[in-house]
């Protein structure tokens, strides 16, 4: 069973996070052979202040 997890930003709606969670569960079907109901998805959604990169948190990016 396919286990797809992401760690994105906050701030999608549900019916982004549910379009978005069936194309990556028909990209799994399609190119692993499997049926949709063993692919399963968990999103983590992560506050900007939670996450840095190249040692500066992304909420206190420059825009």
């Amino acid at each position: 069973m396919p286990t797809i997890r992401v760690d994105m930003f906050e701030g999608r709606t549900p019916e982004q996070k549910r379009e978005f969670v069936k194309a990556l569960t028909e990209a799994t079907v399609k190119a692993l052979g499997t049926s949709p109901e063993a692919v399963d998805v968990i999103l983590t959604d992560i506050k900007k202040s939670d996450w840095a990169t190249g040692g500066v948190l992304w909420s206190e990016q420059k825009k």
